[in-house]
């Protein structure tokens, strides 16, 4: 019996001392004595409704210093719009730190998410867009390759003022591109990168050649360029091509070019301007240099 009776004894005095500290912890006693009055947001707030994040932020507050659950708020700041991390924490004796990293948008994939500067992506859905961000369409996995290409694009264009408003990767692994002037280029699944350098270095002479906008560019040739150009009343036709020729007559094509897929049919409309040999033998000295 007095075995048990210590035994009551031990477990009482340990009740007494273990409950208040629960009881702290909890929240159920001690969010009035230990209360949180400052809330203080780290980071540069430009996306990032303050007002909605404090919002989030409070219910978890009013616990008190001892039992805010620093997980649980990080994780509902964490699911606001524009939020890319989150870091909730606490000082001594009052103050509650939240530190937040917005999402920098570089580019819209698809119709409904965006792809960040640092590669992630995060839904379109509740924010407000900046304007002009270009518009890429491909495999998530192959992200990085196309943020690879663009800002190559971007930079053989850029002399001419000129920059990339869309760019897409099939389910074939076939590139295209739109530029600001609204030109669609076609470059294909093999040497997209060589295909458009040699476009992009050749397009200041096309333009001098014809005054009109080009709409459309087919790269997808060994030695040469499908063109199409835009005509004064909207419409598009191919350039360079002999009066007497008429609908899917076959344009002068250099013998030994295959025709790239998907444009069958369609080739008679466009005007082939031919890369001389000449110009490959420079192209590859620069590259080399």
């Amino acid at each position: 019996m007095n075995a048990f009776l210590r035994l009551v004894a031990w477990l009482l005095a340990l009740a007494l001392v273990t409950l208040p500290v629960v009881a702290v912890i909890q929240g159920w006693v001690g969010a009035e004595r230990w209360p949180l009055r400052t809330l203080r947001v780290v980071g540069d707030l430009e996306r990032v409704d303050a007002a909605r994040l404090r919002a989030t932020v409070m219910p978890y507050a009013h616990r008190g210093f001892f039992a805010v659950r620093l997980e649980d708020a990080q994780a509902a700041v964490a699911k606001l719009p524009w939020v890319e991390s989150a870091e909730v924490r606490k000082q001594w004796p009052d103050v509650l730190i939240v530190r937040v990293e917005e999402h920098r948008p570089f580019a819209w994939w698809g119709d409904d998410q965006l792809l960040s500067e640092r590669g992630r992506f995060f839904p379109a859905a509740d924010v407000a867009v900046p304007k002009g961000l270009p518009r890429f369409e491909g495999p998530v996995s192959r992200s990085s390759d196309l943020v690879g290409l663009y800002n190559e694009a971007r930079a053989l264009f850029a002399p001419m003022g000129i920059d990339v408003q869309a760019l897409r990767l099939d389910a074939r692994g076939s590139w295209s591109m739109t530029l600001s002037n609204g030109a669609e280029l076609l470059l294909g699944r093999d040497d997209a990168r060589l295909r458009l350098a040699r476009f992009a270095r050749l397009l200041p002479q096309l333009q001098a050649q014809d005054p009109r906008t080009l709409a459309r560019a087919d790269l997808r040739y060994t030695n040469g360029f499908a063109l199409t150009w835009r005509e004064a009343d909207g419409g598009a036709k191919g350039a360079g091509m002999p009066a007497s020729s008429t609908p899917g007559a076959a344009p002068n094509v250099v013998p030994d070019q295959a025709s790239p897929a998907g444009a069958t049919g369609r080739i008679a409309r466009y005007m082939n301007f031919p890369i001389f040999p000449s110009m490959f033998h420079s192209r590859s000295t620069a590259q080399s240099t």
